[in-house]
């Protein structure tokens, strides 16, 4: 089958919004029924059910239950007031703190449009009512949510790791500074915005006075048990005690203990509630990495990443040149694409390319990450942008718009994360 035809079909079927799972099975099964690849529909069930037999991906659910559970359980809350606690009476202090809850909140959920979701529904109501205007709060946790996907323990990460072969932990140590950089560049934009546009400084004052009231020490018993999370989950996986799988386990054994007996924010009988609700998110993703490892296998016997790297190292050798080529590729995909999907397509066909001019794997995984974070908060498919939008009723292109500045400051970030590989890959080797 022609790569051109492949491809191109491959194209208006996700235009036409088939179901992305159907799309790569379907595409699976095309090259061996009008050609004369040896890969027919039995192969393709191998192939699904052999891609689903992986101790790595099965981190996946959990982390997602897990994340469930920290936000049923309202931990967001509690790590608002912690961070409010400690710069809300600076310039721009409670809307620094959003995002300081958004990076923290997303090394427990692990979830982009989880992390929205949590944060913003306790964030967005509070700033609106310090004086803030109600898009900007919104723009806030759309882009800040991203770092859901980029500083870890991050579902994206897990999925990378097992379609590229590489090392989950290394991933999950290098998206630390990489991370803490976006996040620290959103917080610069707030601090201009705040600079430009001003504060009610009597409301702010009064929101602050309140959490210095409550007193550091029983703020700091109230919020302990979540500011534990992530050093938990990421302890075990640094000191080299447990896999990221055999954390994950451990984050879902923590949040339930967590919220059912010491906050009791989770009632005994929700939990059922919380698991079904678990299930139903996972299955579509289930079915999704199943085809698109028949997918993946399907493209490896056709030769096409090798026809792909070939092609594009005949035109340019030129690190920087493919570097740009590749992240404008990716930028486009994370458009009109979700992300895990996008992860699917793009590794065994950017991966080689990658490697070829000399780009470590877990350095690429970052790389490949970041840039489909910003497609979650980017029209048409934005999914942040939905879940955002959905919660504060804004119009989707206004919200959209709004969050320019914080998307200018994420690719400023983006480059210096593709051109100086030490900020994601210094932290790995200094571990081990």
């Amino acid at each position: 089958m022609a790569i051109g035809l492949f491809f191109v079909l491959l194209a208006v079927l996700l235009v036409i919004a088939f179901p992305v799972g159907g799309v790569f099975g379907l595409m699976s099964v095309l090259p061996g029924a009008i050609g004369d690849l040896n890969f027919g529909a039995a192969d393709v069930v191998r192939s699904m059910f052999a891609g689903m037999n992986s101790f790595t991906l099965l981190a996946v659910p959990l982390f997602m239950v897990s994340g469930m559970i920290m936000a049923e359980g309202g931990l967001s809350k509690r790590l608002f007031e912690f961070f409010g606690y400690f710069i809300g009476n600076k310039r721009a202090g409670f809307p620094c703190a959003v995002v300081a809850t958004c990076m923290f909140y997303a090394a427990i959920s692990g979830s982009s449009p989880a992390t929205v979701s949590a944060v913003g529904a306790m964030t967005i109501p509070f700033l609106v009512e310090m004086g803030y205007d109600i898009v900007f709060a919104t723009s806030i946790v759309t882009v800040a949510g991203g770092l859901g996907v980029i500083i870890p323990p991050s579902i994206s990460y897990i999925v990378y790791a097992a379609a590229a072969s590489a090392s989950p932990s290394d991933l999950f140590i290098a998206g630390i500074i990489p991370g803490l950089l976006i996040g620290g560049a959103l917080m610069v934009y707030c601090h201009i915005y705040c600079a430009k546009y001003g504060e009610d400084k009597e409301k702010l004052m009064a929101s602050y006075n309140g959490l210095r009231e409550k007193g550091f020490l029983p703020l700091l018993k109230e919020s302990f048990w979540a500011l534990l999370t992530p050093v938990i989950i990421l302890g075990c996986i640094y000191s080299g005690i447990c896999s990221p799988t055999e954390a994950a386990v451990i984050s879902v054994i923590y949040g339930l203990f967590v919220c059912v007996f010491v906050y009791k924010t989770i009632k005994m009988k929700d939990l059922g509630k919380v698991f079904v609700a678990g299930a139903k998110t996972y299955v579509n993703i289930l079915f999704v990495i199943a085809a698109a490892t028949a997918f993946a296998r399907a493209m490896t016997l056709l030769r096409y990443p090798q026809t792909i790297s070939e092609a594009v190292l005949s035109v340019t050798d030129n690190k920087i040149v493919i570097l740009l080529l590749m992240n404008i590729i990716m930028l486009v995909c994370g458009m009109i694409i979700d992300n895990i999907p996008n992860i699917m397509i793009l590794t065994p066909i950017l991966v080689p390319i990658a490697k070829a001019v000399g780009v470590d794997p877990v350095h690429f995984g970052i790389i490949m990450t970041c840039n489909l974070a910003i497609g979650m908060v980017t029209p048409p498919m934005g999914i942040n942008l939905f879940v955002a939008s959905g919660m504060t009723k804004i119009p989707m292109l206004k919200l959209a718009k709004a969050t320019i500045p914080f998307l200018i400051a994420f690719l400023l970030c983006l480059m210096l994360i593709t051109f100086i590989p030490q900020l994601s890959l210094w932290l790995p080797a200094v571990l081990k």
